[in-house]
């Protein structure tokens, strides 16, 4: 039986999801809706039309968010680029949408890159049952794992799920020994205020493989996308912090003993 998946996009020559220059898969389908979701188009798990943006001799005309791949295309479409990831230390990363809900095809696909030498990272929620992260994630050569808030009613008002999960998950990780780099979506008026940060960081600090922390915060580029989707924008008209702010709450992480990055 083929191997396939859905996949909404490939992006080449990424620069922050991870390390080196690497080509970023994003699986289509998601079981979480946050407010913040810069990639609503893959929250769908069935490939979608979406009308193009309304720009002269594009009006009522739609692409597809969402086709099909089987294994052995996409790592056709992968080594493509292997130069760059040689040069420069990059690799392959696997995001979404959320991977891990389309767990078969991913631990194929994270087989395959170990098999052909290729360096591979998973940017995940981390929402899935406990024995996709023993079996898929432990694959992964890293792994950006996101964390978003400690208050599981917080959570679950803000993305649609709970946290508890997500917590042991990330331990479960941590005990597998994986390379881990937290990823810290900055959310104004959500997360970002001291006693949450410091709920997050001394977490962080009770883990043994985690390598960094990513701080990236809040932007509006997703706006159009909603539009487009006629999707409800919960963020709208929230503005992205400053550099300050971005500051304060790193300060809050490098006194935990945890190095610090911006914007991933």
């Amino acid at each position: 039986m083929t191997m396939d998946g859905i996949v909404f996009k490939i992006k080449k020559y990424a620069l922050h999801d991870g390390p080196g220059i690497r080509t970023t898969v994003f699986f289509k389908g998601c079981p979480l809706r946050c407010w913040w979701c810069h990639n609503p188009e893959g929250q769908r798990f069935e490939p979608e039309h979406i009308p193009f943006k309304a720009t002269a001799g594009l009006a009522g005309r739609t692409e597809i968010a969402g086709r099909r791949w089987t294994v052995a295309a996409l790592m056709s479409e992968i080594e493509k680029d292997r130069i760059f990831y040689d040069e420069s230390g990059g690799g392959a990363t696997f995001s979404g949408g959320e991977p891990l809900a389309q767990p078969e095809f991913l631990g194929a696909m994270l087989d395959e890159c170990r098999r052909r030498e290729i360096h591979t990272a998973v940017d995940t929620s981390g929402y899935a049952p406990p024995e996709v992260i023993r079996a898929v994630l432990a694959k992964a050569d890293l792994v950006l794992y996101d964390l978003k808030l400690m208050d599981d009613e917080s959570h679950r008002r803000y993305t649609g799920v709970g946290n508890r999960r997500i917590l042991e998950n990330l331990q479960i990780l941590d005990g597998l020994a994986p390379e881990i780099v937290l990823r810290i979506p900055l959310m104004p008026g959500i997360n970002d205020d001291a006693e949450q940060v410091e709920r997050m960081a001394q977490f962080a600090r009770g883990l043994n493989h985690v390598r960094q922390v990513d701080l990236l915060p809040f932007h509006a580029i997703a706006d159009g996308k909603y539009q487009r989707l006629k999707m409800e924008n919960r963020m709208a008209g929230v503005k992205s912090p400053t550099r300050q702010d971005c500051e304060k709450v790193g300060a809050q992480f490098a006194a935990a003993g945890l190095a610090v990055s911006y914007g991933g």
